[in-house]
C-alpha cells in the first residue's frame, strides 16, 4: 500500500486525552488534598476551620461534578457522607 496517507486525526485525539488526563488527576489530587485536611480538622475538633474546609470541599466536587471529571451521585453521596461526619462530631 504505497501512497496511503497518515490519517492525523487519531494523533490528535491522542493529544487531546493526555491533556485531559492531565486536567482530570489535578482535579482529583485537589480532592483528595482537601478530603484530607478536612478530615484532620476533624479530628482536632477545630469547628470553624471545619466548616470552611466542608464550603470549600462542596464547591470543588460540584465543579467536578458540573465538568463530568467525577459521577453527579459520586460527589452528592460524598457532600452527604462529609455533611454526616460533620454532625457527628460536634454532637459528640
Amino acid at each position: 500500500m504505497p501512497g496511503k496517507k497518515l490519517k492525523l486525526s487519531p494523533l490528535k485525539a491522542l493529544r487531546q486525552a493526555k491533556t485531559r488526563t492531565a486536567r482530570n488527576k489535578k482535579v482529583i489530587s485537589n480532592l483528595k488534598f482537601l478530603e484530607k485536611k478536612f478530615k484532620k480538622s476533624l479530628s482536632l475538633k477545630d469547628g470553624a476551620k471545619t466548616k470552611e474546609l466542608f464550603q470549600s470541599i462542596q464547591k470543588a466536587l460540584d465543579q467536578a461534578a458540573q465538568k463530568k471529571i467525577i459521577k453527579l451521585n459520586n460527589a452528592r453521596r460524598k457532600k452527604s457522607r462529609l455533611a454526616k461526619s460533620i454532625q457527628k462530631s460536634l454532637k459528640g
